[in-house]
């Protein structure tokens, strides 16, 4: 199973679980993980169900580019990281 990963940045505002999907795609494995906390979503996708600006997904070490399908392929041993995207200068 995929494994999700949400980095401890979201600790502040909620239970960061790791959670392992039995999932084909990087959105049906996002819905899992917000089964088991659903205030993860909020933190993650906007109201349209796109990931949001201040959020970097990486599946095996490949940054998602698509931000609003979220459709990517996920392999049985895939690790996916979930975090907040820094900005600044």
């Amino acid at each position: 199973m995929a494994r999700l990963v949400f980095t401890q940045q979201l600790s502040r505002f909620t239970e960061v679980p790791e959670v392992d999907a039995q999932a084909p795609r990087l959105r049906e494995a996002l819905e899992t993980a917000f089964k088991i906390n659903p205030r993860l979503r909020e933190y993650v996708l906007d109201e349209q169900g796109h990931l949001r600006v201040h959020v970097v997904i990486f599946i095996d070490g490949r940054r998602v580019l698509d931000r609003q399908r979220l459709d990517d392929v996920l392999l049985h041993e895939s690790r996916v990281y979930v975090l907040q995207a820094l900005s600044g200068g």
